[in-house]
């Protein structure tokens, strides 16, 4: 797999850099582990994986490093769940050998997670042995942990080298097939907010990253129906499709052409499992039906014209008093970091509205274009996910009508992006489109 874009300056202006040196996509691959090692050097590997993990990979990594004379020091989390919390972090470092010369991660996301971290503070180069096409972070430099509560993405380290041996990414379990393609639906959301607040707000937009990842979003799509055959098409297309997105977080230094809105749904639900011990399921799958919630809104969104009038009544009777009660009760502890951002922020003042509801006005029209563009109807999206067995009705995950309007309604406060709930916010619709769900 080639990162075509690395090293080269772009329209955009920026020379778009991936830190990960090589990805490896291909049956039996994972036997080059041992010259992977000669050429980076390596006397003695560092194993990270949980348990399912080493069932699916793990001991094949540490046989080949057997038969081939190397030592390594190994750490197997016992945790049949393992959470992406300081409490695995912590443990990851006190396992760690440090005569060890490279870390090789055996998992997926949380143990990928762990692993760019235990290589940031060790300064040890980094090997993920991928185990499923499950999530994007393969290839970006950040881990998404749970942080005194709240889901935040932590700067870490990329990984060196990326290995996607089909062979093993084809028997991971099915519902991790259903939410690596999930990750990557969400692409459709991304790119077109990405677009919309370039516009609105005049953040950086690289339209040659965003055809990256459209091309491989599409080439998910196209294959979607082989994916529970466990078609090597279908698998390597989704696996790749997410490396992408990584690469595309990294090209750009920031997460918006991998995620909008719709990853705003899922971190709100996983820190209301933190908080309330309230379901949580895989990101991937969480994504996924917060991408079909999105559509649904931006359908809405299609038809809708701006009310001048109506965005000044809205702005000057909201209440952010009132809304950070609403938070505290929503997410509990996990709310006080949203709020000391909006301290610093301060999206919610009358004045930067003004100007920014003046230029929406002024491209409404491109706005619409843009969704056009970009995001396929919800019936459309819903389509794909009954064709690999996703449910779409969050009450799936326990989220019942009224836990989907407020969760909509605080996706505006996760991170300082402008996404559809910003959106909605500005035309003083957020209620009223809250409540289409």
């Amino acid at each position: 797999m080639k990162l075509e874009l690395d090293k080269k300056v772009c329209e955009c202006g920026k020379a778009h850099v991936a830190t990960v040196e090589e990805v490896f996509v291909g049956h039996g691959i994972i036997s080059g582990i041992p010259d992977l090692l000669e050429k980076y050097k390596s006397k003695k590997p560092f194993i990270l994986a949980d348990r399912n993990t080493y069932e699916a990979a793990g001991k094949r990594v540490c046989h080949l490093l057997a038969d081939h004379g190397f030592a390594y020091s190994s750490y197997v989390f016992a945790q049949a769940a393992l959470e992406p919390d300081e409490a695995a972090v912590g443990s990851a470092v006190m396992h760690f050998d440090h005569s060890c010369d490279l870390i090789i991660g055996v998992g997926s996301g949380v143990i990928n997670d762990i692993g760019k971290i235990l290589s940031r503070i060790s300064g040890r180069k980094y090997i993920i042995v991928a185990t499923a096409p499950s999530m994007d972070g393969y290839a970006s430099a950040t881990s998404s942990m749970s942080m005194d509560g709240l889901k935040t993405s932590l700067n870490s380290r990329c990984a060196d080298v990326i290995i996607g041996d089909i062979d093993i990414l084809k028997n991971a379990p099915e519902h991790m097939l259903k939410a690596g393609l999930g990750d990557m639906l969400a692409k459709y959301v991304s790119i077109a907010e990405w677009r919309i607040a370039h516009l609105i707000t005049g953040e950086y937009y690289c339209e040659t990253v965003a055809d990256l990842v459209r091309t491989a979003l599409k080439k998910c799509v196209d294959n979607a129906e082989g994916l529970l055959r466990r078609d090597d098409a279908a698998i390597e297309a989704v696996f790749e499709g997410l490396v992408i997105g990584g690469v595309a977080m990294a090209y750009t230094g920031v997460s918006r052409p991998a995620s909008g809105v719709e990853h705003y749904f899922s971190h709100v639900w996983d820190m209301r499992g933190l908080e309330f011990g309230t379901k949580v399921d895989l990101h991937g799958i969480q994504c996924a039906v917060g991408t079909l919630l999105a559509a649904r809104l931006y359908d809405q969104i299609r038809t809708y014209q701006p009310d001048e009038e109506k965005a000044k009544a809205y702005v000057s009777a909201f209440s952010y008093e009132e809304w950070k009660k609403e938070l505290r009760a929503l997410l509990g502890k996990g709310a006080e970091a949203m709020i000391a951002l909006e301290e610093k922020e301060g999206k919610y003042n009358p004045e930067t509205h003004a100007a920014r509801y003046d230029v929406i006005v002024q491209n409404w029209e491109e706005i619409q274009k843009i969704l056009e563009e970009e995001l396929p109807s919800a019936n459309k999206i819903a389509g794909i996910l009954d064709t690999i067995g996703i449910c779409g009705d969050p009450k799936a995950l326990d989220i019942d009508r009224d836990l989907q309007r407020i969760s909509f309604k605080a996706t505006k406060d996760i991170r300082d992006k402008y996404v559809l709930s910003r959106l909605a916010w500005d035309l003083g619709i957020l209620e009223e489109l809250a409540k289409k769900l």
